[in-house]
């Protein structure tokens, strides 16, 4: 059972930036403009000062019930993507599925949005450095050494923030030393339709 970890990171996907990477002709439910999904949580992830457990042995199998996935919708639009993302990461955390859940689910409650983020249109553009300011200035505790932005071509992809097993915001070197470095990104629109 896996529990050796250090500490979570959260990681925020824009979804946008990752439809017009992976789903252009709106085939997903995350994608097809019915609902416009903003930032959805790619995972919950236990780390290690350096580097970070993944495919841990588990009490609890693969498989993700469909009730308890279904349960994640708001937050997370793919079932493929949270059994993925339970058998990466979920089995290292020492938990079990529910309780996993339960703590991914308070982890993405525990984080505001900036307003400059999410309303954020095709023209904007940003500094990795403006987006974690920007994060850190709206979760009081949060600084920017615990927050990460990835980016793809010039999109933002993703934000990662490190928290404590409790839920508590922490900087992380390793993480913060991996965002992206790019001098400004694009924000895709959320707005399809």
């Amino acid at each position: 059972m896996g529990s050796g970890f250090d500490f979570y990171v959260l990681s925020l996907s824009w979804s946008p930036s990752w439809c017009a990477e992976n789903d252009r002709a709106g085939k997903t439910a995350q994608c097809n403009g019915q609902r416009d999904y903003r930032f959805i949580v790619h995972g919950l992830w236990p780390q290690n000062e350096r580097g970070f457990p993944a495919f841990c042995p588990s009490r609890d199998g693969d498989r993700v019930p469909d009730a308890l996935g279904r349960g994640l919708f708001d937050i997370i639009p793919s079932m493929g993507l949270i059994g993925h993302q339970w058998r990466k990461h979920g089995t290292c955390s020492g938990l079990g599925q529910r309780d996993y859940f339960a703590v991914l689910r308070a982890a993405r409650e525990r984080v505001r949005i900036p307003s400059t983020l999410e309303t954020a249109d095709a023209r904007r553009r940003m500094s990795p450095a403006a987006i974690e300011t920007a994060m850190a200035e709206a979760n009081p505790g949060m600084s920017p050494q615990g927050v990460a932005v990835t980016c793809g071509d010039d999109r933002l992809d993703e934000i990662r923030i490190c928290l404590t097993r409790d839920l508590a915001f922490r900087a992380c070197t390793e993480v913060d030393r991996g965002g992206c470095r790019a001098r400004d990104l694009t924000i895709p629109s959320a707005s399809r339709r």
